[in-house]
């Protein structure tokens, strides 16, 4: 009986305490399954059509991180060199920063494709270095945040070659990790949208971690990045292979020149070797690159100094701001959607539409005509690069398809400067900026209409040389 009793006491307390860590086990899980539960909704979103298995998933997530970390340090420098200081000094920092950081950097980003062309077999290690600079970046920008040294333009300038390097070698390795039924275009697609979310999603907790101190976001940044730099291993190891690839270069025909004793020296191939598609294709995108330049800085100074109609400032900017991330989410979206169907109306289309937006913006200025320039501008650069990407693919033979990839890529990038710079030395006269801006479209229209409209009546067939 002492034994049975014994046994009983034993058992109640063993299905107390049983019940007591059922609790706890049902308290993590409910505690662990937002976190969980999220992370593999992303897994599968990032996975799935087969990108999980061709290791495009494991790329679409690295960008997000990019995208995450470069969104921290633009809201830091932001607040640092725009939203601290009144307008006028503003735009005197802001020049500032173009010619220590953007004049520089267009003369480095020419050669950062060539460099790693260089390095195909160490393209994973090139991500992951990209990554970890800028970690390292961010803590020296967080110090001069602090301290207000010189030393944040040399680091910025580090910044933005490391994120071009990144972007170069991005470009390179998406052809190699494509899924069976996935188009070049719905891929590049993907890693954009990704990076767009990502940013989102970054830009109000960088915000948040600006109001606890300047340098948080910095750090918040660093974070990210040193995430960042262990994932780019996890990519597969065949991101690192070269096999059957060449160079492809925009700088001069490809055609033969009397050598030495006669011999013929051949040229390097050039521009117009990687198709005419291409290169009128590559000179709209340089319009709409040059526009969003120019409307992201001089949007910012009219609109600080200059209100919309019944809006502070701070909502003034958040309405272009929003308008043009969710017209570049569309435009990304609808260039998945289109794949790769006549990629030169589509072009000549959305540029023939930001123009005529433009134009009604500066006829007659106003709050929902800067909404919508700002929307239009956005979504018809996501739409045109992905068509440009698609001319790349069609017309470009996979041996150099990669390396006029990330020149187109360079080119871009320096008409945004081009384009940031015109915005900032304009005065701050809504309707002079917004039909400067329509003139700069115009030009790339004219200059690209005949062009782009010939190669798709005639297929557009021309092939770049590979050397």
């Amino acid at each position: 009986m002492k034994l049975v009793a014994a046994t009983d006491r034993g058992s109640g307390g063993g299905s107390g305490s049983g019940r007591v860590g059922g609790v706890v086990r049902s308290v993590g899980r409910a505690l662990h399954l937002p976190v969980t539960g999220t992370a593999r909704g992303i897994r599968r979103a990032t996975h799935a059509h087969g990108a999980g298995e061709s290791g495009l998933g494991k790329l679409i997530e690295l960008h997000a991180v990019n995208g995450a970390g470069d969104v921290m340090i633009t809201v830091a420098l932001a607040s640092t060199v725009f939203f601290s200081v009144p307008t006028d000094e503003a735009r005197g920092r802001v020049a500032l920063y173009l010619a220590i950081t953007m004049a520089p950097f267009t003369v480095l980003a020419p050669v950062i494709g060539p460099l790693l062309d260089r390095l195909p077999h160490g393209r994973r290690a090139a991500m992951a270095a990209s990554m970890l600079a800028r970690a390292l970046l961010a803590l020296v920008i967080s110090g001069a945040v602090a301290t207000g040294s010189l030393e944040l333009y040399p680091a910025a300038l580090g910044v933005l070659v490391a994120s071009k390097a990144y972007g170069v070698v991005r470009s390179a390795v998406v052809p190699r990790l494509l899924p069976p039924a996935f188009s070049l275009v719905k891929a590049n697609s993907r890693v954009t949208l990704a990076g767009l979310l990502a940013t989102g999603v970054a830009a109000p907790i960088g915000a948040a971690l600006q109001m606890v101190g300047d340098p948080w976001p910095l750090y918040g940044a660093f974070v990210i990045f040193v995430a960042g730099t262990v994932l780019s291993f996890t990519l597969p190891h065949k991101v690192d292979s070269a096999k059957g690839e060449g160079v492809a270069l925009l700088s001069a025909d490809a055609t033969s020149l009397p050598g030495p004793r006669g011999r013929q020296r051949a040229r390097r191939p050039g521009l117009r070797s990687v198709g005419t598609a291409v290169t009128h294709a590559l000179g709209a995108n340089a319009a709409l690159r040059c526009l969003s330049g120019f409307l992201i800085f001089f949007l910012a100074f009219l609109l600080r100094e200059h209100p919309l109609t019944g809006e502070s400032a701070a909502v003034s900017l958040g309405i272009a701001g929003v308008a043009a991330g969710t017209g570049n989410a569309l435009g990304t979206a609808v260039g998945a959607w289109l794949k790769s169907r006549a990629p030169e109306v589509i072009i000549v289309t959305v540029v023939a539409v930001a123009l005529g937006t433009a134009i009604l913006a500066a006829a007659f200025f106003g709050a929902l005509l800067v909404a919508c320039l700002s929307a239009v501008a956005g979504f018809a650069q996501a739409l045109a690069k992905l068509s440009l990407d698609a001319l790349i693919q069609r017309d470009v033979p996979e041996a150099v398809r990669t390396s006029a990839f990330a020149r187109s890529e360079t080119l871009l990038q320096v008409a945004w400067v081009l384009g940031g710079a015109i915005g900032i030395v304009l005065p701050l006269n809504g309707t002079l900026g917004l039909s400067i801006a329509a003139l700069i479209v115009a030009v790339g229209w004219v200059t690209t209409l005949r062009g782009l409209l010939a190669s798709a009546r005639h297929g557009g067939r021309a092939r770049a040389r590979v050397v």
